[in-house]
């Protein structure tokens, strides 16, 4: 590991902690991680009642960046009603030590 200070293309500091919470930083992107690698594959409305307080634009905005950030799997079926569903993908399961550790400090266990 460097400990130069890295710099972008527009000379503004790089640094892997902040581009980390970049993308999973915010009240609910790591307890979304959370659930769908604990609980497995979440339909949209299981997400919402595991998440009380979040509203609808919020837990779709959040699922959508986790999507393109490749740290979760969204799956759509063609049926009716749709059927979506979203899992871990193998990119999000890196997170599993360091949610996991979360966990534990937040029950008194770390």
């Amino acid at each position: 590991m460097s400990n130069e200070i890295q710099v972008d293309e527009n000379g503004k500091l790089k640094c892997s902690i902040e581009y980390t919470l970049n993308k999973v930083g915010g009240k609910w992107k790591l307890v979304i991680l959370w659930h769908v690698l604990t609980d497995g594959t979440q339909r949209y409305n299981a997400l919402r009642r595991l998440l009380p307080g979040i509203t609808h634009k919020m837990l779709s905005q959040q699922l959508k960046e986790l999507e393109q950030d490749g740290l979760i799997i969204r799956t759509q079926y063609n049926e009716m009603p749709p059927k979506v569903e979203y899992s871990i993908s193998e990119k999000g399961r890196t997170l599993k030590p360091v949610l996991e550790a979360m966990h534990e400090w937040g029950t008194g266990e770390g």
